[in-house]
């Protein structure tokens, strides 16, 4: 797990979001009269926790926070008119802006946030065809990583199949993670996702996308790795959401190539079960 730093500015090493964050902390809304003096947070980890706690006047009166780098933003119970707590998950990396609003929408705090990562988180798959690795782009698709390790952590992937191998004209792929060799599909532990697909990354050669229903925010635990270029899966409009890339294949591209191969009976099923045997995050 990576170290996160909020840009404090001239404030240095304290975990502080003020007006050293470039905003205007403290202003306040003369339709609520509510202000904010300070914010600061208990830790600022990749994936963990982090406690952010507002101080002020009127609180009680309501504030909304917008934070990119979470996943979502709750209220911590015990907040009085003078200070309120709220956790959320970092899972946004880069720099993005911080604000906070009065229930009028009056600006009480606005700043910059910059999640630094040293290296890409990578995970390696174990597969009856061999290993690959892949690497996980949080920057680009931050709901779609955090989901995927989440299933990864969970060790829901363990002796799931590949159950769908399309090898056609007009695309490629190889798609897992969902079902077990008799075609049985547990109940995923987690909730579908938002769609991450208009994020600049294209479904080339080589890449993991998140597999949906025709239900735009519908991605759970399947995935696809483009096994050709499928560029035809790539987002162009609201009208046509495409698919959600979120990595790539760093080692292995020989042993996904071997999916052009793969038998198949006339449902794309395998006919020989390709299992994937675990899936352990190694960077």
């Amino acid at each position: 797990m990576k170290l996160l730093h909020w840009i404090a500015m001239s404030c240095a090493s304290i975990t502080l979001l003020t007006a050293c964050g470039g905003g205007s902390s403290g202003s306040t809304s003369t339709a609520s009269t509510v202000s904010v003096t300070s914010v600061t947070t208990d830790q600022l980890v990749y994936r963990k926790v982090t406690n952010m706690t507002v101080v002020g006047k009127n609180l009680d009166l309501g504030i909304n926070i917008s934070n990119p780098g979470c996943l979502k933003i709750t209220e911590v119970a015990g907040g009085t008119s003078t200070q309120r707590v709220f956790a959320c998950k970092m899972v946004a990396v880069g720099t993005f802006a911080v604000s906070i609003t009065a229930g009028d929408s009056a600006s009480l705090y606005s700043g910059s946030l910059t999640i630094p990562l040293a290296a890409q988180p990578q995970v390696t798959m174990k597969t009856t065809l061999g290993d690959i690795v892949i690497e996980l782009n949080p920057a680009k698709a931050p709901i779609s990583v955090d989901n995927f390790l989440n299933y990864v952590e969970n060790g829901f992937y363990v002796n799931k199949i590949f159950h769908r191998v399309v090898n056609s004209t007009s695309y490629s792929i190889a798609q897992g993670g969902g079902f077990t060799s008799d075609l049985q599909q547990p109940t995923p532990p987690f909730a579908a996702i938002k769609l991450e697909s208009n994020n600049g990354l294209s479904n080339v050669r080589g890449t993991i996308g998140m597999a949906r229903t025709s239900a735009v925010d519908s991605a759970t635990s399947q995935f696809y790795f483009n096994v050709a270029s499928n560029t035809g899966f790539d987002y162009t409009s609201t009208s046509n959401p495409g698919y959600a890339v979120f990595g790539k294949i760093v080692t292995g591209l020989d042993i996904m190539d071997k999916f052009k191969t793969v038998a198949t009976n006339s449902s794309d099923v395998p006919t020989t079960a390709i299992f994937i045997n675990s899936v352990v995050q190694t960077q």
